[in-house]
């Protein structure tokens, strides 16, 4: 089993209130991949210029990363440098140089035209939709937009839609996209057009899962320490899709643990700069932090309701003050 993700290999410059890293790795397909590596193996499509520091993509590389569709070819790499605010909810881009990633036209080796799980990262619909006429038919096909795409390929990125089993956007692409200000509405908008699952990404607040008539929401974890936003819904989706590709399911209960994982990987990607973290990330934190995630969410209702009945079964039998008083006080809940 293996994922394939067609994306951005970038060198990002990004400043906060607190500190500023230049021209470190970046990139869509930089960040999926170093997500997904700690649950499957791992195929990037890309493009580069002569300037790459490839030596930086080491790293991938050790946590099985195969870069062999990454191309190198003359001129400059894609670079994007921002600054983001305060509370590092917002941010303003600086500039943007597209080098070799403006002519960028995706070739799917041969060896990676059998990947099971399919990652189309932010790029043009029209390539996205080129790449998938290389490919045999994968388990799973997920992709990533922007408004950008959104309002100037707007037809080519409905007609993508027919082709996805799933769609990754943030709530307000998700919005922009179906035109709609409900969330669940926008959900079924775009469910309608092709993909039955759709992830709708609210930055430190989470994610939400819409499924086959069912909803699921993954919380974003309390960090104590944020250094760099950037890359975070792209380390979520490598989490999300590398862990259903090591599980092979994709029954409710694998695509609830798959939104946990995505959470799990996002939060590690925004404590570093760039995909420093991925480094020196074990696969005990990994599973520690999911451990925390479980906890933070998980309560027993039937537990709940049957402490509910006992307690107003006791109430009933004694009619006792001090049998209240005894059960914690619960007579005014119940």
């Amino acid at each position: 089993m293996a994922v394939l993700v067609v994306g951005s290999v970038a060198l990002d410059t990004v400043e906060t209130p607190f500190a500023r890293a230049e021209r470190v790795l970046g990139g869509s397909a930089v960040y999926f991949g170093a997500a997904a590596s700690f649950f499957s193996d791992v195929r990037v499509v890309g493009v580069v210029g002569d300037d790459y520091p490839l030596d930086a993509l080491a790293s991938l590389e050790r946590r099985g990363v195969d870069l062999t569709g990454v191309e190198r070819t003359d001129g400059e790499s894609f670079f994007w440098a921002g600054r983001y605010s305060y509370d590092l909810n917002s941010r303003e881009t600086l500039e943007t140089r597209l080098g070799v990633f403006a002519d960028f036209a995706p070739v799917v080796p041969e060896a990676y035209r059998d990947s099971d799980v399919v990652f189309l990262g932010n790029i043009d619909p029209t390539l996205q939709l080129g790449v998938l006429e290389q490919i045999d038919r994968p388990r799973l096909v997920a992709a990533d937009t922007m408004n950008y795409w959104i309002e100037g390929t707007r037809d080519a990125l409905v007609e993508l839609l027919g082709h996805l089993d799933l769609l990754f956007v943030n709530d307000e692409e998700a919005r922009q996209l179906a035109g709609e200000v409900n969330l669940a509405k926008a959900a079924q908008w775009i469910q309608q057009r092709g993909p039955r699952l759709v992830v709708i990404k609210k930055g430190e607040h989470g994610a939400i899962l819409f499924a086959d008539g069912w909803v699921f929401f993954a919380p974003g974890f309390p960090l104590e320490t944020v250094y760099d936003p950037t890359g975070a819904g792209d380390a979520f989706a490598g989490g999300f899709l590398g862990y259903l590709d090591f599980t092979g399911g994709l029954d409710p209960d694998d695509l609830r643990r798959a939104m946990v994982h995505g959470s799990t990987m996002g939060s590690f990607a925004v404590e570093s700069f760039s995909v420093d973290r991925f480094e020196d990330l074990t696969h005990d934190e990994v599973a520690e932090r999911v451990r925390i995630f479980r906890d933070m969410t998980s309560f027993d209702l039937d537990a709940a309701e049957r402490a509910k009945r006992s307690i107003k079964s006791l109430v009933s039998d004694t009619g006792d003050a001090n049998t209240l008083s005894e059960l914690g006080d619960f007579g005014g809940l119940y």
